[in-house]
């Protein structure tokens, strides 16, 4: 089956100049409406998760509609942008990763569309909860175009929207996590329930709480445009190569 692939974009994405279709689901309204962009030699769709004008926090996004509402539009495979904050030596900010496993610690959002309505419940499984042939293909154009871009590590999600305590990010370490966001999650298993590949595209843009003598937010402005650009370079190549 071939890959029908959108984009969901996070913190600092560029405006896009398409008006895009904003369809309401059964689970409410998506963040925004869903634009198509060209990246490389193809058409995408695109939506930027916390709105528009960066209004929506981590835990008051509707990741339901959202995944929902790219489903319908024809999506059958997700990158996801994630900034995050590093925790290990795996990977250094100004650096971009494709991450292979999670650790959930949010708490209280609408996270499965498993809502007692159905005949049944499907337990799916979550094992590896980003797509292996997908993260592979990401990795192969990386490779191919010289973009260094790091292989595995551990995404741990965390609640927001405050940034977390040097001890929690030690904690978070001794649980064997690499780096740290607020929005992995519930999206990527809602995206496994509806049947859709997802990998999670990490831009490392600071070092996480404890882990640097300088203001998260000073590091956050130093490197995010550079974890930015590798980003959109290696999704560039990616749509160049496949189309």
């Amino acid at each position: 089956m071939s890959r029908s692939v959108a984009i969901i974009d996070g913190s600092g994405f560029e405006p896009v100049n398409d008006p895009g279709v904003r369809h309401e689901t059964p689970y409410g309204m998506p963040s925004a409406a869903i634009r198509t962009v060209r990246k490389g030699s193809s058409e995408v769709l695109w939506l930027p998760r916390h709105g528009d004008l960066h209004t929506l926090p981590p835990h008051g996004i509707n990741y339901r509609a959202n995944i929902y509402a790219l489903k319908a539009a024809g999506a059958n495979a997700i990158i996801a942008f994630n900034t995050v904050g590093v925790i290990s030596d795996r990977i250094r900010p100004g650096q971009i990763g494709l991450p292979h496993q999670l650790i959930d610690y949010t708490w209280g959002r609408e996270h499965t569309y498993a809502d007692g309505s159905a005949e049944t419940v499907d337990h799916i499984e979550f094992d590896p909860p980003f797509a292996p042939g997908f993260r592979s293909d990401l990795l192969a154009a990386a490779r191919a175009h010289d973009i260094e871009c790091i292989d595995g590590g551990v995404y741990a999600a965390t609640q927001g929207p405050r940034l977390e305590t040097a001890a929690e990010i030690d904690r978070l370490e001794r649980d064997g996590a690499d780096v740290v966001g607020m929005t992995g999650m519930p999206e990527a298993s809602l995206a496994a329930e509806l049947g859709l590949e997802y990998v999670l595209l990490a831009l490392a843009v600071n070092p996480a709480a404890g882990r640097s003598d300088g203001s998260i937010h000073e590091e956050v402005a130093r490197f995010s445009r550079t974890a930015r650009d590798k980003a959109e370079a290696l999704v560039e190549h990616f749509f160049g190569a496949s189309a």
